[in-house]
């Protein structure tokens, strides 16, 4: 059954703490407020989103909760609730309450049909643990499940990495992944041969997922996890820094990149959205650095950068 609360930002807010402790596996709101925010300020690397929605003070909170016998009286409490927040000053009066029926999917399985096995470049393939693969004797396989961290490959971003790394990387480098996210591309490049792979991110969880990964693909003792942000907690120096991250993280990366690129390496940076190039490319000029080879593909751009100096024109 789900259930939707649309009420002020403040009465939202006290809403998803009812769902959350009535026991709903998870809450979902529709802020339109914060949708604007995102367009105006340029937030929206992500995806290409530029139609703005009507402006309103109002939030949809939505949960959801199993049709059995104790919907009724969970229901009953969410209606007490709600009637609660309406006499409370300053929550912003009447809310609107509703409730459907939604059909009874097994969410955590039906993705599966939308993600295969996956060839990206010339040799890497992406295998999902669900699906079986005879891999040639050139493939390079990369056991991957779409999970809490971005990165399976198949996105444009990710797929124009792996295609550069397959050049890039050498037996015997040092490579840091920065914002490692499912940590994809650094299994991807100690599968290459890389002798030590630095792979952190700012979220622990997404760290905590590239360890998994890098233990169901057998390189667990050549790729170091962790969190930092951007290179803040990276040592040393790496022959390739892998940054597929937005244009706002790459962009300050530079300040920090010079410390940690050897002497003839090259930083792979992506998750460009095509408008914000330029301003990518001028932040490196400006720190002596510039673009020795680009890609494009759907909207995105994928960049490998290293000193002016070493760069053959």
């Amino acid at each position: 059954m789900e259930v939707s609360v649309r009420a002020s930002h403040a009465a939202a807010d006290v809403m998803a703490e009812c769902f959350k402790d009535l026991g709903t596996n998870g809450v979902s709101m529709d802020d339109p407020e914060i949708w604007n925010e995102a367009i105006e300020e340029g937030l929206w690397d992500f995806k290409n989103v530029e139609e703005e929605r009507p402006h309103t003070d109002r939030v949809t909170v939505k949960a959801y909760f199993p049709a059995d016998g104790t919907f009724d009286e969970k229901y009953g409490k969410v209606q007490a609730r709600v009637r609660e927040i309406e006499r409370i000053d300053g929550l912003g009066g009447a809310c609107e309450l509703s409730v459907k029926p939604v059909q009874d999917e097994d969410w955590a399985d039906n993705w599966k049909q939308y993600f295969h096995t996956q060839r990206v470049g010339q040799h890497f393939v992406i295998q999902p643990s669900w699906e079986s693969y005879a891999a040639k004797p050139d493939d390079v396989v990369l056991r991957l499940d779409p999970g809490a961290a971005f990165g399976t490959g198949t996105h444009p971003t990710t797929a124009m990495c792996l295609e550069e790394v397959e050049s890039l990387v050498k037996p015997g480098m040092t490579v840091f992944d920065v914002g490692t996210g499912s940590g994809v591309l650094a299994i991807a490049a100690a599968k290459l041969g890389a002798a030590e792979v630095v792979a952190k991110d700012y979220d622990a969880l997404a760290a905590q997922v590239a360890a998994e990964n890098a233990a169901e693909n057998g390189v667990q003792d050549v790729i170091e996890t962790g969190t930092s942000d951007k290179l803040q907690n990276f040592e040393g120096k790496a022959d390739v820094v892998l940054a597929n991250i937005i244009a706002d993280i790459i962009i300050p990366l530079f300040d920090e990149l010079d410390a940690h690129l050897a002497p003839g390496g090259r930083l792979l940076a992506s998750g460009i959205i095509d408008t914000r190039e330029a301003e990518v490319v001028r932040a490196a000029e400006q720190r002596g650095f510039a673009v020795e080879d680009r890609r494009t593909r759907d909207g995105w751009v994928a960049l490998v950068i290293g000193r002016k100096e070493e760069i053959k024109r």
